[in-house]
């Protein structure tokens, strides 16, 4: 049953298998992917002709596809791993760690999944395309500066300076409903999301997921109650940055292109946005309310009692840490010189601070690293058929697509299809941000939440218990989405 939200797009590209092999050549194209104006399909009607025609010229086009759509199927199993993994190191002999426990545990890290599946994708580019075009394709073509950026925002925004000020700042709010888990919860959940359109989704994402972590997850909540969480969470995150112009992925992807401004996300995007998160938190609380009348009995988590106050002057520097991190998004050598620089700080002022840990930012910039690497290529099928959907089916069409392939990539090759109308333009960053929350794949931030709260669930996070507890959400942010045309 894991596999079945796959099945139809391999089943399709199974089909395709067969132009692949009976196909003459195609391996001799320096440059990998081909423009997409390079297959000269524009007279083509059909969307089935037109993926023949470009498996035809192409049949690389297909076996990347096959390869990306394999690591998908990986992320639905990797909690098998780990459960395998968990059963060999319990019959280990006491004492000795087992290899092949170690190997699989390996193979259940959702974080390194793509980045596993990189190996063969570029054995398979050096064989077919050479060396050289293969090492070009990885090397330049792809930008890893989303990567980059999510690894310096999540190391600064996880800082004991920068969680104590959010911390206060939520529990004000908190306490105005009493303080207690359900406060909390709703607190985090409404304010958190979109806090992102001025600080950005991953640094959000982080606050939230930790915040969540230390007032919720520590109680011990229902494996129901946990998913709804988490598909929540990711839902109202990938939604809370359209705010503004700038801080959701999929948004700064087309507001260049399509002068979209932060006045235009607010009225277009933003209002519906908010009151999507509002009725999701209301009808996801109202749902599980008597769960949460369970949990209430359990002992306080707040610990922020035990940990000394960190000085303003420490604060706001690292607020202007994140501020130039922002600011300088796009802008590696800066982006990384100011991370240095606030390494630096971290160390003059460590009476401060908390201990400063990497491993989950550098797993998840790995997992983003993995994942553009194989959605460059894709264009070849996603974007034919982006093209061919009037407003609705556009909408829900990048609903589903999103959650097959990071959602910022989905609005970037938007902007490649000419004369998008605005309706249409509306219809496809609508879908793509309503389904951020679908799988961990589908927005860049989920990641960095599903690194942080993983331990809290048994054998790692199930995708079909996230894409179960993310799917009401989902629903509601279309309708917001479709009444705001």
């Amino acid at each position: 049953m894991r596999v079945l939200p796959c099945l139809p797009a391999a089943l399709c590209l199974c089909v395709l298998g067969g132009i692949a092999m009976a196909a003459p050549g195609g391996g001799g194209e320096s440059v990998f992917p081909p423009s997409l104006e390079s297959y000269g399909d524009a007279h083509f009607t059909g969307l089935w002709s037109v993926l023949q025609n470009r498996v035809a010229k192409q049949p690389l086009n297909l076996w990347a596809s096959l390869l990306f759509f394999a690591a998908i199927l990986h992320t639905f199993f990797a909690s098998r791993f780990l459960a395998w993994a968990h059963t060999l190191q319990e019959r280990a002999t006491l004492g000795h760690a087992s290899a092949r426990a170690r190997l699989l545990h390996f193979l259940g890290e959702v974080e390194v999944v793509f980045g596993i599946w990189c190996v063969p994708l570029f054995a398979l580019l050096a064989a077919k395309i050479g060396w050289e075009p293969a090492v070009d394709y990885l090397g330049h073509r792809v930008s890893y500066v989303e990567p980059v950026f999510v690894v310096v925002i999540m190391a600064i925004a996880s800082t004991r300076p920068v969680m104590q000020l959010a911390e206060r700042g939520l529990r004000f709010v908190a306490q105005l409903g009493g303080g207690g888990t359900a406060a909390w919860w709703l607190t985090i959940l409404t304010l958190g999301p979109i806090l992102g359109s001025l600080i950005t989704e991953p640094a959000a994402m982080t606050i939230a997921a930790l915040l969540l972590a230390k007032q919720f997850y520590v109680r011990q909540p229902s494996p129901r109650l946990a998913y709804a969480t988490l598909g929540l969470l990711f839902v109202n995150i990938s939604v809370g940055g359209s705010l503004t112009h700038f801080a959701a992925p999929p948004v700064l992807m087309v507001a260049a292109a399509w002068n979209w401004s932060t006045a235009f996300m607010f009225i277009h995007f933003g209002l519906a946005a908010m009151t999507g998160i509002c009725l999701s938190n209301g009808l996801y609380y109202f749902a599980l309310r008597k769960e949460f009348a369970q949990m209430a009995a359990a002992p306080a988590a707040d610990t922020a009692a035990a940990e000394a106050p960190v000085p303003f002057w420490v604060t706001g520097t690292h607020l202007g840490f994140i501020s130039w991190t922002v600011l300088n998004a796009h802008y590696p050598p800066l982006l990384i010189g100011g991370f240095l620089f606030f390494l630096a700080f971290y160390e003059i002022t460590r009476e401060y601070q908390s201990e400063f840990h990497l491993r989950s930012p550098l797993l998840v910039g790995f997992f983003l690293a993995g994942l553009v690497v194989h959605g460059g290529l894709q264009r070849w099928w996603i974007e034919p058929l982006l093209s061919r959907l009037s407003d609705v089916p556009l909408l829900l069409g990048a609903t589903v697509l999103t959650a097959f392939n990071d959602n910022a990539a989905i609005t970037y090759l938007a902007t490649l299809v000419p004369g998008l109308t605005e309706p249409l333009k509306h219809a496809v960053v609508a879908g793509a941000l309503a389904g951020g929350g679908l799988t961990v794949i589908a927005n860049a931030p989920n990641p960095a939440g599903q690194s942080i709260l993983s331990r809290h669930f048994p054998d790692g996070v199930e995708p079909i218990g996230l894409l179960k507890g993310a799917l009401p959400a989902t629903i509601i942010m279309v309708v917001c989405f479709l009444c705001a045309r």
